[in-house]
């Protein structure tokens, strides 16, 4: 597993999902507490955990996991992750809340759309309910030290996608909201998966341009400077 330092409160974690790299990003932030952007599947746990133990995270400090969208390469891993922190909440678009609290219907869909890949993300384990914050746009969440993060309705690659704002670096978590960036030939690839709403990602990117960000850090895959331009950039493509 292949940890890097993209800010000095901020780590990227190849969470190598079948070995797969340079394809699912976890985000961890630390201040006086440590908060995570995405988990990645189920099947990817045990490389977060070994990866938080390389950078001395304690278990019990991780106050925050955020989620972009429950898809299972996002969130996952989120209801079986959470056993290992015992302070951590989940915070998810409340479309997507009570997915998380039982995914029996997203895992069923899963596997009819998406088959063995599906069978090698795994299966997601409940989220209690107690453990869930159904966070709406505008909402942040503090670890201390300047860091928060802030939520933005990011609409469109699905009903339930939130994006985040983290202001120390100018930064944005955009989940599939920018698409997908191939960082080793600097291309961005369409997320659009059926019922895609044209009008309402184009909304959303709208709503991230306007924050005028200097970074994206993309959950496929990783950091990207010049951040307007790439999503004036996706939203022209």
């Amino acid at each position: 597993m292949h940890v890097t330092k993209v800010e000095k409160h901020l780590y990227q974690i190849d969470v190598e999902t079948a070995g797969v790299k340079n394809f699912i990003a976890s985000y961890i932030l630390k201040g006086k507490q440590v908060a995570m952007v995405e988990t990645g599947p189920n099947s990817s746990v045990p490389n977060l955990l070994f990866c938080l133990k390389e950078l001395n995270v304690k278990l019990e400090d991780v106050v925050y996991v955020a989620v972009s969208h429950i898809h299972l390469d996002h969130g996952g891993g989120v209801g079986r992750f959470l056993k290992y922190l015992p302070k951590a909440k989940v915070i998810v678009h409340p479309r997507g809340a009570p997915h998380l609290a039982n995914p029996e219907k997203l895992w069923q869909q899963s596997k009819e759309v998406m088959g063995s890949i599906a069978e090698m993300y795994g299966k997601p384990e409940p989220v209690p309910e107690e453990r869930i914050i159904a966070a709406t746009d505008g909402m942040t969440f503090d670890v201390g030290n300047n860091i928060r993060l802030k939520v933005v309705e990011t609409l469109g690659h699905a009903s339930h996608h939130l994006s985040y704002y983290e202001p120390l670096s100018e930064g944005i978590f955009s989940g599939d909201a920018a698409g997908i960036y191939l960082n080793e030939i600097d291309v961005i690839v369409p997320t659009t998966p059926s019922p895609f709403r044209l009008d309402v990602a184009l909304a959303s990117l709208d709503k991230l341009i306007s924050l005028k960000p200097k970074v994206l850090y993309y959950s496929h895959f990783g950091k990207a400077y010049n951040a307007v331009e790439k999503l004036q950039t996706y939203a022209q493509q």
